[in-house]
């Protein structure tokens, strides 16, 4: 119990603190083969490119702890390329929906036509097309756009944000965000369980209480004594928390684990599963609508491929090819520690595009969720840290097991003795 509190002189703190085991981010972009098909009309025909490989670095700052039993802190990530495991270079060239100009056009789908036409007039003036032709770097690390600056003075307030735009922008500048979570030391079975995030008990995104609670951990640890059910975490990249189910047990490297998977319900629609109501409005089952968390942009969330989604998602383009091996996600967590030992955390990135009236460059686009990329964060305890971790929670505990039932054994001799000598 001593070495899993989140305690200065605890095993486990130094590994919470600054997270030892690699982590990669392995990003895999859906190119559009035929864009000015897709503009007349026709189904979009996407493949698939990568991985481009990331090392990820995790680290905490700002870490106070407080008379409450809680403690705060920063966790920011940085990502560097590792050419050698990828395959492509971020200056490779992808051709991607024109995520801000589609974006802006379904966002002021509403308005009156009056706005659109004049949207219309200026993305004609600065060329900008349905579909662009740009970097792998460009789409994630950010590009300059004279189109930021066009809707902000059309429409102040819509895109609030100026300068570059890139889907991974703020992963390298900012942190996830001010955790609170409980130390273990009043209660070991809330250890890592959030008590606030950026000062909040619950968000606002969505349209109950149950989908905008902050439950579970932080994501990277658990309370120890896991039972083979169900663990939830709440996810700053999803703007909500999730739940995981158990699937089954096993060993990592030794290690016994228990394996959670997401249910078919994690992202299904509120006429599938009535719980999910509140993060409507919905389209199809498999896939999350997180516009209200997104600057109101038309982005969905869902598993690689359309993974356990409706069927209508991957038959609506052309080169998907949803599997359990390749997209879905995993935890293997070590039950009596609550510390995982092996992990692949994989989201799609979605993005709605269709034929707006008035302006003229979404063409004849029929609706349709469009995947841009996927992403599976990966990483395994190993070397020193698992050496460390085998002795001092696996192997030591079971030499101490035994010796208990040697001693047992011994104790029970000792009475048959006693008794036969009297």
């Amino acid at each position: 119990l001593q070495n899993v509190r989140i305690d200065p002189s605890s095993i486990s703190f130094s590994m919470w603190k600054d997270i030892p085991v690699p982590f990669y981010m392995s990003v895999y972009f859906f190119e559009v083969l035929n864009p000015k098909e897709v503009l007349q009309g026709a189904k979009p025909m996407l493949n698939q490119r990568g991985p481009y490989v990331y090392r990820e670095f995790r680290y905490k700052t700002n870490i106070t702890f407080h008379d409450n039993g809680t403690v705060s802190y920063l966790e920011y990530r940085r990502l560097f390329f590792e050419p050698d495991l990828s395959n492509g270079s971020e200056e490779e060239y992808v051709v991607v929906p024109n995520i801000l100009m589609m974006g802006a056009a379904v966002m002021m789908e509403n308005l009156p036509n009056f706005v659109k036409l004049l949207l219309s007039g200026v993305l004609a003036g600065l060329k900008q097309e349905a579909f662009m032709n740009r970097t792998v770097g460009e789409i994630m690390w950010g590009y300059e756009d004279p189109l930021i600056d066009a809707i902000n003075m059309l429409v102040p307030g819509l895109i609030p944000f100026k300068g570059k735009f890139g889907l991974f922008i703020e992963l390298n500048t900012s942190s996830s965000g001010l955790f609170t979570v409980n130390t273990g030391m009043k209660d070991i079975s809330k250890v890592h369980m959030v008590d606030s995030w950026n000062g909040l008990k619950k968000v606002n995104y969505w349209r109950s209480d149950g989908c905008n609670m902050i439950n579970g951990t932080a994501g990277e640890m658990w309370p120890p004594f896991m039972s083979p059910t169900s663990l939830e975490f709440y996810s700053p990249d999803a703007c909500r928390s999730m739940t995981l189910v158990y699937e089954q047990s096993g060993k990592f490297k030794g290690v016994p684990t228990y394996r959670f998977v997401a249910p078919k319900t994690l992202f299904a629609n509120g006429t599938d599963y009535p719980p999910n109501e509140g993060f409507c409005p919905c389209m199809q089952s498999g896939i999350q609508n997180v516009s209200t968390c997104r600057l109101n942009a038309p982005m969905f969330i869902s598993h690689p491929h359309f993974y356990n989604a409706d069927p209508s998602l991957v038959n609506a383009v052309e080169g998907l090819h949803p599997s359990k091996d390749q997209h879905a996600l995993f935890l293997d967590v070590h039950p009596l520690t609550g510390i995982p030992m092996n992990c692949s955390i994989k989201l799609q990135l979605n993005l709605y595009i269709k034929q707006v009236s008035g302006i003229i460059q979404t063409g004849k686009i029929k609706p349709v969720v469009l995947p841009l990329l996927w992403f599976a964060e990966s990483g395994s305890i190993e070397g020193s840290v698992l050496k460390q971790f085998y002795t001092n929670l696996v192997l030591i505990p079971s030499m101490m097991e035994y010796i208990q039932y040697i001693f047992l054994g011994l104790g029970v001799l000792l009475i048959i003795s006693a008794a036969v000598l009297m």
